[in-house]
């Protein structure tokens, strides 16, 4: 199963405010919708997609594991307690959100319970998020790359993450790119509003473009519709080689996204 090349991002949005989004976001045409335990939003996005009358069998639905849950016997009731918050019988995908801090569960156990809630159905596809390429290395062993679909990273024209996303590609996982722009800071980037104005495009679409062109998928979130409708609209819009070139120019390894205590020893 391929994962959507443009989705939903949720992170931040609660209660009434991702409802909202979420069944804008579908009304408008979106189909992937990407969640987490630790956003306290599933039941809400659940709700959202239940009464947007839009059948379960045309969405892509993403959770992610947090860590308190990560351990054999946390990981797969937990999971249980997402699908029913989220109001469906299996998610398309379920990544493991961040590595277990100090290593307190082993990447062998927790990717080998994520496989095992693969095989009882309760998740099409399994995945990772803010893995090194170590990590990688533990995971692929524990299940292998066949059955990692994606790795969520933060990335952005400020942190192209070459190192992981080379070696991810190496050995065939795909990539998810979140924070895409980069907390808003890319979209005042001079460089991107030149681009911007040559093809009569947003910051934000130029931006999605340039991920997506490089083959990673994205899950741009929004409250407005005005933004949901545009970025949506990203995905007729192609860059050519030199706007590629000016966009990886603008690579200065800055990295928004590392809670202390959480993230690991990144590449």
């Amino acid at each position: 199963m391929a994962i959507p090349a443009f989705g939903l991002g949720t992170f931040r949005l609660k209660d009434d405010v991702v409802i909202t989004s979420v069944k804008t976001a579908l009304e408008l045409g979106y189909r992937a919708i990407d969640t987490a335990q630790i956003y306290d939003n599933e039941a809400a996005v659940g709700q959202a997609i239940a009464e947007s009358g839009v059948p379960r069998s045309e969405l892509f639905i993403t959770t992610k594991i947090w860590i308190e849950n990560l351990s054999k016997e946390a990981l797969i009731p937990s999971l249980k307690e997402s699908l029913n918050k989220l109001q469906t019988d299996y998610v398309d995908l379920t990544l493991i959100h961040w590595p277990s801090p100090n290593d307190v569960v082993s990447v062998e156990d927790f990717m080998q319970a994520l496989l095992a809630a693969k095989n009882s159905g309760l998740t099409r596809e399994i995945g990772i998020s803010n893995f090194t390429i170590p990590l990688m290395e533990k995971a692929i062993a524990a299940v292998g790359a066949e059955n990692i679909a994606t790795n969520q990273i933060e990335l952005s024209p400020y942190l192209q993450n070459r190192r992981v996303v080379e070696w991810a590609k190496q050995h065939g996982i795909h990539i998810t790119s979140y924070m895409t722009l980069a907390y808003g800071k890319a979209l005042k980037d001079e460089v991107i509003a030149k681009i911007a104005a040559k093809h009569n495009a947003t910051p934000a679409q130029v931006i999605l473009a340039w991920a997506m062109g490089e083959g990673y998928a994205v899950i741009p979130s929004s409250t407005k519709r005005e933004n949901l409708a545009s970025n949506l609209q990203t995905q007729a819009l192609t860059l050519d080689e030199a706007d590629r070139t000016a966009i990886a120019a603008l690579e200065c390894n800055d990295r928004l996204v590392s809670p202390e205590g959480l993230a690991p020893d990144w590449d």
